[in-house]
């Protein structure tokens, strides 16, 4: 006789999304070979509502991230990974089924968390380096973190799970988010994005006065939250000192970066906060002080820059391939690479810089 298999995780989803639609049936998309056994795709299945309030659209609901089943981790708090995502994508009139590329992109999620260990959070955000929706003519090419507007948290037998919903944003809109806060920037556009509905035809909600005045008061007023940056380009190359003269240190970035790491340590280091650049190996920190100097071991540097500095290097720190000066005892250079996007294939797409 076959054991029985608990759902407990399973069910306690479907109870929190039945308190919404009620016995509105949905569709569900489900895995056929599970992820461990060798299956493509991470989570166990991905259920879709058709929601009519604020707008029509299409409400995704995945399952995976949290402990579906029996309770696997030692962490008694949270289950699995703590969330499962939501996605709310505009539905046109006539459409009957999801578009797939929101199911695929949910799975990529999933593959992203699964491979990486990194969890996401309400305000959190990611560059997607592209369309959310490959191949579309869209302004949407990042993600924003937010709790879901109706499904609140719960606890379950396999520990607590957070809804958190993805949204679609333009790049103007991740810079502001970088600059100021995530939820912030949703929090001013949220008349325009109701329930943080994600529509590909949408102009940037900064091209709305008002909002874009929130946004810029609050990046004057409150500085970055951002106190953490992942940098795909970032490298370190220590000077040397001879009888005659002295080669500089260089910090290396990429251009695509370069801009908003100009603008976060202004967010930052103007306010008293520090700033750290983390990439392959190597980690940098920057925060204020009265006299410009670095010390540095082999993957970590810390550098110290005077509000001067700061505000020269936010100009200076432009996508485009540069090297420039800093002023130090110890002679240190800024170098600004050349960065090259390439697709899923490794072609090149898109040069900066």
């Amino acid at each position: 006789m076959s054991e029985e298999v608990m759902t407990t995780g399973w069910d306690a989803i479907d109870h929190a999304v039945a308190a919404i639609y009620g016995d509105q049936e949905p569709k569900h998309y489900g895995t056929l070979i599970s992820y461990a056994l060798g299956g493509s795709d991470p989570l166990d299945g991905i259920s879709v509502y058709k929601a009519v309030e604020p707008v029509p659209h299409w409400h995704f609901v995945t399952y995976g991230f949290s402990e579906l089943y029996e309770k696997e981790t030692e962490n008694p708090d949270e289950s699995g990974y703590g969330f499962e995502l939501t996605f709310r994508l505009v539905r046109e009139e006539e459409e009957e089924e999801p578009p797939a590329w929101a199911l695929n992109l949910l799975q990529n999620m999933g593959r992203y968390v699964f491979n990486s260990g990194n969890v996401f959070q309400a305000g959190d955000y990611m560059d997607a380096n592209g369309p959310i929706c490959l191949g579309a003519d869209t302004q949407l090419t990042a993600l924003a973190f937010v709790k879901d507007p109706e499904l609140e948290s719960m606890d379950t037998p396999n520990g607590h799970v957070e809804f958190l919903q993805m949204v679609g944003i333009t790049h103007d809109e991740l810079e502001a988010m970088q600059t100021w806060n995530t939820l912030g920037v949703l929090a001013a556009g949220l008349p325009r994005i109701p329930s943080y509905v994600t529509d590909l035809e949408r102009d940037t909600l900064l091209a709305d006065h008002s909002v874009a005045e929130i946004v810029h008061e609050g990046m004057e007023k409150e500085g970055s939250n951002t106190g953490f940056l992942f940098v795909d380009q970032l490298d370190w190359s220590a000077g040397k000192k001879g009888w005659l003269r002295q080669t500089p240190s260089v910090l290396t970035i990429g251009a695509k970066q370069a801009e908003i790491i100009g603008k976060l340590l202004r967010g930052r280091l103007l306010k008293g906060k520090e700033l750290t650049l983390s990439g392959a190996g190597i980690r940098v920190a920057f925060k204020s002080g009265q006299q410009n100097a670095y010390e540095h071991s082999e993957d970590f540097i810390q550098i110290t820059l005077n509000d001067e500095t700061v505000e020269d290097m936010s100009h200076k720190l432009l996508p485009k391939q540069s090297e420039f000066e800093v002023s130090m005892k110890e002679k240190m250079n800024i170098h600004i690479a050349k960065t090259t996007i390439t697709d899923q294939e490794g072609n090149i797409v898109r040069t900066i810089g």
